[in-house]
């Protein structure tokens, strides 16, 4: 007799046709509840049900159905379903790539991660086989990709090296001044314009050429006034949003104009500006190394999971 060779399609349906002879020997009642069901999608020898994406896309459902509504709802929830969709494909075939590579994960390591979880916080009922099922597949997970990915990534002095000077900003210093202020507040709940009036009559004598440091001790309400409006040395960060936008442009020497803030009217001179500076190369090195190796691991898994993909049978039935 002729072996009897079979197509996806046929393979397919031999799939469907199995599942229903399980289902009609269910009980009448979950009979009922699974012909609501349906297979949206088949990923070599593995199922995803309709059920299965709904109960993935739940948490996130909920969260778009609270921040959007009407047209805008219904794009997202598509989006996000289509989503979870994907997950579940790309999870369904890093676990069956596990089994082939016989990556077990034992009880005691999922008891371990149970107990690591409770520490953290988080509340797992794990009488539910549903929730132990997850556990062991995130372990198992993390196990598959430590093996067929991380193991093989490597990070040299070159690829730091490369890392430190393409993203040397990332390693930037704050950058210090020595600034000087005249600081004008008003006197009572109704004086803003008042204010605002004598900051105006300093700007002008400033401008007259009048010294900052005069005009400082004679007008400013600051506590530095009598040092001639001194702050001395500041680090970006540590001065107010609107002071901080007004002076990055200056150069020493330069004078901001009024700058309004809940302290008051400000006008601040650039007495010095340190150029940028970098934390070396050595002091950061260790950190550059995590985050070469988790680039790099990034970039093998995508091309790990493109591959799987490309090697597997995937239909989806949506």
């Amino acid at each position: 007799m002729e072996p009897v060779l079979l197509t996806r399609d046929r393979l397919t349906q031999l799939k469907a046709a199995l599942a229903l002879v399980g289902l009609l020997a269910l009980p009448p009642a979950l009979f009922a509840a699974h012909l609501e069901d349906r297979i949206v999608a088949v990923v070599n020898s593995d199922l995803i049900m309709l059920s299965d994406v709904k109960r993935e896309l739940e948490p996130e459902q909920k969260r778009i159905s609270q921040q959007h509504q009407g047209e805008a709802l219904a794009q997202r929830l598509k989006m996000a379903e289509y989503m979870a969709l994907t997950k579940m494909i790309e999870r369904r075939l890093q676990l069956q790539e596990a089994k082939a590579r016989g990556v077990d994960v034992s009880d005691q390591e999922v008891k371990q991660a149970v107990e690591q979880m409770k520490r953290q916080g988080e509340t797992l009922d794990v009488s539910d086989p549903l929730n132990a099922r997850n556990v062991r597949d995130q372990l198992t997970l993390l196990k598959v990709v430590d093996r067929e990915v991380r193991s093989g990534v490597m990070v040299g002095d070159s690829d730091m090296k490369r890392y430190y000077q393409e993203h040397r900003d990332r390693f930037a210093l704050p950058e210090e001044y020595t600034l000087s202020q005249i600081l004008i507040q008003p006197r009572s709940a109704d004086g803003t314009a008042d204010a605002l009036a004598k900051a105006r009559r300093v700007m002008a004598e400033l401008k007259q050429g009048e010294k900052f440091e005069d005009l400082a001790l004679q007008y400013s309400d600051g506590p530095n006034a009598s040092r001639g409006g001194r702050l001395g040395l500041v680090r970006q960060g540590e001065l107010l949003p609107a002071i901080e936008r007004a002076i990055a442009p200056l150069v020493p020497g330069g004078i901001s104009d009024i700058i309004e803030s809940s302290e008051g009217l400000h006008i601040i001179r650039v007495d010095e500006k340190k150029p940028k500076q970098f934390r070396p190369f050595e002091e950061v090195k260790f950190e550059i190394q995590g985050l070469v190796f988790q680039q790099k691991s990034e970039d093998v898994f995508q091309s790990w999971l493109v591959d799987l993909k490309n090697k597997a049978y995937i239909e989806i039935k949506f």
